[in-house]
């Protein structure tokens, strides 16, 4: 099998890098991670001038870990329990909820976090699950500029304001894609552990079977099976009878009802509804590009395109084939976008590739100053660059099973 590994950049691919790149890479890094800290400081993040709790996301994290660390971890999954746990937290009430609804083996994540000073949990959940994102992106685009590269990614203030897990999301597909071909059983593991977030993992066993990696799927699978059931055996089997319980009101809230505002959300589903399209037509574009992008990666997976190419549609197609995206969850939109980079540096970017990723962050950008939903549109751009890049792929002869494409 030949290696997806990184390795030491000559002068020569290091001088390919265009130095106006870094540059803009580098202001975009620093008002990322200077924003927050300054933010804090200004009494707009975690706590405002009052010295009451800011209400973002990260407060239903906490709150279910301190029902965790009360002896209570179901009651995590209901809903008013959870906001009156909030409210006595925060000090202020606000409108609607911060509903707990991941998978019971977050809550060990959360149980963690619950133990520690407000402040120190929130500022320690960006920033150390910022840590194996920084890793996997650095890995993959093969060199320190992918530091910069991640760091430059717009969304990146908007997962560290809210206090959210697309970091992890992040460097659990990265990881596993980057691993697959090198170390196959950590790569599972990596994909066992995203069940946390169960809907950004359901084209893997699809890819997985159509390459033949069956080490991984085997891997992940016992990971999935070893996670469920530690926690079932920590917070007991009613953790898991609350979380079913409970998806039904989250999808009826989110999916049917609007109650998070459609402009939050940034796939297909999302963008008929916000332009007052019905619910079963949102479905059926759904359901449609759905169906296409497993359909295209599963052949890809199975054609002699450079392996760099299918982990970039992977990560991609992952943003596509969900309804439910927010905005910091489109941290994996980086994962694909330095797997473009890695190609680009290898063997120099094609001439509308850099423009058409200025446009990917504009249009990040434009979200967070606006509120209009343009994540669509930036993950459309990024697929459109992959496919191009790889070419009238679905004419080559498939590749032998078992074997993976060289990077």
């Amino acid at each position: 099998m030949t290696a997806f590994v990184s390795t030491p950049k000559t002068a020569r691919e290091q001088s390919s890098i265009p130095e106006w790149l870094v540059k803009v890479c580098f202001a975009l890094a620093l008002a990322n991670v200077a924003l927050c800290p300054v933010a804090y400081f200004s009494s707009a993040w975690i706590y405002d001038s009052n010295g009451l709790g800011i209400p973002t996301d990260f407060i239903n994290v906490w709150a279910a870990g301190r029902l965790v660390l009360d002896g209570a971890p179901a009651q995590a999954y209901d809903w008013d329990i959870q906001k009156q746990i909030e409210l006595a937290k925060l000090g202020q009430d606000f409108v609607g909820y911060f509903a707990w609804h991941y998978p019971p083996p977050f809550l060990f994540v959360a149980a963690l976090l619950a133990m520690l000073p407000y402040s120190v949990g929130y500022a320690g959940w960006v920033y150390v699950s910022m840590l194996p994102y920084l890793a996997v992106m650095r890995a993959v685009v093969g060199s320190n500029f992918g530091l910069l590269v991640a760091l430059a990614i717009p969304t990146v203030i908007v997962n560290s304001f809210v206090g959210q897990n697309g970091f992890l999301t992040a460097a659990l597909i990265g990881g596993t894609l980057y691993l697959i071909p090198v170390r196959p059983v950590l790569a599972g593991i990596c994909l066992g552990l995203l069940t946390y977030k169960p809907q950004y993992g359901l084209l893997f066993p699809i890819v997985l079977i159509a390459a033949g990696h069956w080490r991984v799927f085997i891997s992940a699978a016992v990971t999935a099976v070893v996670v469920a059931l530690a926690s079932a055996f920590a917070f007991g089997i009613e953790s898991w009878l609350a979380f079913f319980h409970w998806m039904p009101r989250f999808s009826q809230a989110f999916l049917t009802e609007g109650k998070a505002t459609w402009w939050k959300l940034q796939s297909i589903f999302s963008m008929v509804r916000y332009f007052g399209g019905s619910e079963p037509l949102g479905w059926a574009f759904q359901w449609v590009l759905t169906a296409s992008v497993a359909v295209v990666l599963a052949l890809m997976w199975r054609s002699r395109v450079p392996y760099t190419l299918k982990a970039a549609a992977l990560a991609a197609g992952t943003l596509l084939t969900t309804p439910y995206l927010f905005m910091y969850d489109m941290m994996v939109l980086a994962i694909p976008i330095a797997f473009l980079m890695r190609m680009g540096l290898k063997s120099d970017f094609r001439p509308y590739e850099l423009p058409a990723l200025g446009a990917v962050i504009a249009l990040i950008v434009c979200y967070m100053f606006t509120g209009i939903p343009t994540g669509l549109g930036a993950t459309l751009i990024v697929g459109a660059l992959i496919l191009r890049r790889a070419g009238s792929w679905w004419r080559q002869e498939p590749a032998p099973r078992l074997v993976a494409a060289g990077a």
